[in-house]
């Protein structure tokens, strides 16, 4: 699995699968955030699959799915929101692309 930092507590990846969650625990994120709705593609992860997996190790799950480069207004306020804390977030979609949108969106 790869991702991409793009702060110190904030990163983007691709797809993951539930069994990536172990991994990203262990290098120090406590927040996994969803921007890829469900069903995009066929055989595609389920948000509950990787919110099950998330809930099992521990971590917080958001799901904030987006299907452009626009977010909801309210999701956008609950990243900044979690921008303040001292958590690790680890943010995915298809490619990460969108999951590095949302993070500018928070940042304006």
């Amino acid at each position: 699995m790869k991702y991409q930092a793009l702060s110190p507590r904030y990163a983007v990846a691709p797809q993951i699968e539930p069994q990536d969650v172990t991994t990203i625990k262990s290098d120090g994120f406590s927040i996994v955030i969803c921007n890829r709705p469900d069903g995009e593609v066929d055989g595609q992860p389920s948000a509950d699959s990787i919110r099950a997996a998330c809930e099992e190790a521990g971590l917080t799950f958001e799901f904030c799915p987006m299907t452009g480069p626009n977010a909801d207004p309210a999701d956008v306020a609950r990243l900044r929101e979690l921008l303040q804390g001292e958590s690790k977030i680890f943010a995915y979609c298809r490619t990460g692309n969108r999951s590095s949108v949302f993070y500018q969106l928070a940042q304006e």
